[in-house]
């Protein structure tokens, strides 16, 4: 059976020599500085959210800059996400993005079902991405915006290194499989929300500061509007870059 490690220091600093790592995965973890040498790597893949895995090297070479431009070459939303700055900027860029979601949703849709709820690689199935993206708007705009007194759809899917307990608490199951349409149909409504806010946001508010707490028994933190809308725009950016590369395999 695979041995599995949760949230353990043991490895930091560790040696591994002449040894037998095939199918190795490591999430949601500390890499910095790991050194790879001598060994075998083809087909080994590092995937870092908005692209972001740090400085990367390989046999001396830096690559950082080259993945950054072929992801951009891809998705060139990220480029237009890099430059927002302004209240039309943001509302520019969210139209871009629903016209990009919209598409996707349609590719998932045209796959079996039983397709939808299908992981590749252990990520997220399709209709988990999705319920991701309504935990997010929940976070940033009912938590941090509105401060709505229960701010959490109960379709919400945290991140991974929420437990189960913690997602419990906040009225969350992550084990939960609702239906496609079901899903959609939320999702569609915390769109809505989003509608409204950007709606309404001028540039003066993006410097105003807001203040909550983003989890369980986490501190509160105060940043501004911007920071909270520039969230959910780079995850809806990133998760449909994933959701792509997964609905071309499924």
């Amino acid at each position: 059976m695979t041995q599995e490690f949760h949230r353990t220091a043991q490895f930091h600093g560790a040696s591994f020599r002449e040894s037998d790592l095939f199918g190795l995965t490591v999430r949601d973890s500390d890499l910095r500085e790991a050194r790879i040498a001598s060994s075998w790597v083809d087909g080994m893949h590092i995937t870092g959210f908005d692209g972001a895995a740090g400085a990367l090297y390989v046999d001396d070479v830096e690559v950082t800059d080259y993945v950054t431009a072929e992801l951009d070459r891809r998705h060139p939303e990220r480029v237009q996400l890099r430059a927002v700055k302004t209240a039309d900027d943001f509302r520019a860029m969210w139209a871009t993005l629903q016209g990009l979601w919209g598409q996707t949703k349609e590719r998932a849709e045209a796959l079996p079902e039983a397709a939808r709820y299908e992981r590749v690689d252990g990520e997220w199935s399709f209709v988990e991405t999705l319920r991701h993206l309504i935990f997010g708007i929940d976070s940033w705009v009912g938590v941090m915006l509105t401060d709505s007194p229960a701010p959490y759809h109960p379709l919400g899917l945290p991140p991974t290194d929420f437990s189960d307990e913690d997602s419990g608490t906040l009225g969350l199951d992550r084990s939960a499989r609702p239906d496609y349409a079901e899903v959609v149909e939320a999702l569609d409504a915390q769109w809505a929300r989003v509608d409204a806010v950007l709606a309404e946001v001028t540039d003066a508010d993006l410097a105003q500061m807001r203040t909550g707490s983003l989890g369980v028994g986490e501190d509160p933190e105060t940043v501004p509007v911007s920071h909270c809308l520039g969230v959910i725009l780079r995850e809806h950016t990133e998760h449909r870059r994933f959701a792509e590369r997964d609905l071309v395999r499924l």
